[in-house]
């Protein structure tokens, strides 16, 4: 499989992904949004709420290092401390049905983004805080783990109760 094919791939599945954390709080109300919480880090886990604030958050700091990415030369990115925003920015108080729409028009941006870049574009990188180099395909591969891992936090946090 060549690279393009794996990037339109890592593509749809950001896509799908917001399909699929819709579905899973079509469902919900407010109340079951912020009173669920994640058992394997009892008894602080995070809420479904706050889990979805978290990643429309992200989603917007990952867009915003990815264009610093395409339009700096290999430019140090900002680190966050993603414990202190859902304090920060009072997570569990947020409107589940606005933070959805919120995630979505981020996630729909990001798309469009990716799908904007030229194949020399997609080869520029940055000095991610953590990871080092960190190029535009680093980037989508991020977006795709990070919308797992919390696809899978909110499935646990559903399942366990």
């Amino acid at each position: 499989m060549d690279i393009e094919k794996i990037r339109q791939h890592m593509l749809n599945s950001i896509h799908q992904t917001l399909a699929i954390y819709q579905n899973l709080v079509n469902t919900l109300d407010q109340q079951t949004a912020t009173t669920l919480r994640d058992q394997n880090d009892a008894p602080h886990g995070w809420t479904i709420l706050e889990v979805l604030c978290h990643v429309r958050d992200f989603d917007v700091i990952f867009y915003d290092r990815a264009v610093m990415i395409r339009d700096q030369h290999n430019p140090q990115l900002p680190a966050y401390d993603h414990e202190q925003m859902a304090i920060d920015r009072q997570y569990n108080q947020q409107n589940l049905r606005q933070v959805m729409v919120d995630l979505q028009q981020s996630r729909q941006q990001f798309v469009a983004f990716f799908n904007a870049l030229s194949p020399q574009q997609w080869e520029r990188a940055g000095i991610h805080p953590e990871k080092g180099h960190f190029s535009l395909m680093d980037a989508l591969m991020q977006v795709c783990s990070h919308d797992l891992t919390h696809l899978e936090q909110i499935t646990r946090i559903l399942a366990g109760h």
